[in-house]
């Protein structure tokens, strides 16, 4: 038997199929997944395959104050992270889907912990940058972006192998979120 539950990280109740009771239980699992692992491309494959459900939770449009017209503004939403917290708890109640794909932002990772919901952290392996610097260019993410993660990139996985209160999955060379399922 397994040692250490897949979802939310618990190693104290041995394990037949890779998570504890409560987390099979659950219908609704949280993914809190690193920019360009595959969220969005699973989400799709999730409509087309029709093999399971899944909701792709945009951030941004927590985050972010809207003008007039809807679209984000320069100004952070002093509402985040909350607001999205909200938001996945509806969607979390609703037990529509199967997974629930959310940032890694760090604010978001401490209110999950705070509000007790498991979740499981898929991020690539510190060594990877270079890799993944050619998944953000390719996707075709903004230069501010890409000199964020640039400059940032030791620190934010640091940060990500630091955290506490949930399971983690470290993606290997070539690997996407997909990968985790097969």
């Amino acid at each position: 038997m397994l040692k250490g539950c897949k979802w939310c990280g618990d190693e104290n109740e041995d394990l037949r199929f890779g998570s504890c009771y409560s987390c099979a239980m659950r219908k609704t699992k949280i993914i809190s997944g690193f920019p360009a692992i595959g969220k969005s491309y699973f989400s799709e494959w999730s409509k087309v395959s029709k093999k399971t459900d899944v909701h792709d939770s945009d951030s941004s449009e927590f985050s972010w104050i809207k003008d007039d017209n809807g679209n984000n503004t320069d100004k952070r939403n002093p509402e985040f992270p909350n607001n999205y917290i909200k938001h996945i708890k509806k969607l979390m109640n609703d037990k529509k889907y199967d997974f629930i794909l959310i940032s890694t932002h760090k604010q978001v990772r401490g209110a999950l912990v705070e509000n007790n919901i498991p979740f499981l952290l898929v991020y690539p392996a510190k060594s990877l940058k270079n890799e993944y610097m050619d998944r953000f260019k390719s996707r075709g993410n903004k230069q501010g972006f890409l000199n964020l993660m640039d400059k940032n990139w030791d620190v934010f996985i640091q940060e990500l192998n630091d955290q506490k209160g949930c399971a983690k999955e470290i993606l290997g060379k070539s690997k996407y979120l997909m990968s985790i399922f097969e």
